[in-house]
């Protein structure tokens, strides 16, 4: 019988399928993000194409080894204008994001793709906006003392089901696709492919 695949190690993806009553299996792609983008930014794709695309490349990358199994693909990109983000390698590198980002405001795109045996069944991204307020250099080194080496695991350096909510100004768009995982497209294209019931 074919099975849910979430092709990924996030927790937080992970906790939202569960909290949703969905029952599901994760096992992480192992596709290289970074070779994958290369081409794309060559072309100067934007940023929610380059989240669609490595969702794709997970889902198949999963699907290669899970014959019959319905795999679910997930990515999020941080774009502010025509720059685009990644998760930093330090606390350094997250404090300058963090500066760049202050007082601005940043877009996740984030991208769901369902594939089975080696072919896309459906595609979603998902857009939110996020306005960071001018928050202090004291309030900074408090926020990176606080989080640690977690502000390293997401892109954006935050999470706002934690300390991460208190660098924000506003907030434009559906909660769900700001923690990575657009819940309410999905629960609806599963019911649509008989998985969940109508």
């Amino acid at each position: 019988m074919s099975r849910l695949v979430l092709a990924s190690k996030s927790p937080s993806r992970a906790a939202l399928l569960a909290g949703a009553g969905l029952d599901f299996a994760t096992e992480p792609s192992g596709v290289d993000e970074r070779a994958v983008e290369e081409p794309l930014l060559a072309t100067k794709a934007g940023p929610a194409a380059i989240a669609l695309h490595l969702a794709e490349a997970k889902a198949l990358d999963v699907a290669a080894r899970r014959s019959g199994d319905l795999i679910l693909g997930a990515d999020q990109t941080l774009g502010l204008g025509a720059e685009r983000f990644v998760k930093p390698n330090s606390i350094a590198e997250a404090r300058e994001q963090l500066v760049h980002l202050r007082g601005r405001s940043h877009q996740l795109h984030s991208a769901l793709v369902l594939a089975r045996d080696g072919v896309v069944l459906w595609r979603h991204v998902s857009a939110a906006t996020l306005t960071m307020r001018t928050f202090s250099e004291a309030f900074l080194d408090r926020y990176l003392a606080t989080v640690a080496d977690e502000v390293t695991t997401t892109v954006g350096c935050y999470r706002l089901e934690g300390p991460g909510i208190q660098l924000f100004e506003t907030i434009d768009g559906d909660y769900f696709t700001i923690l990575g995982l657009p819940l309410l497209p999905l629960l609806a294209e599963l019911r649509t492919r008989g998985i969940l019931e109508p």
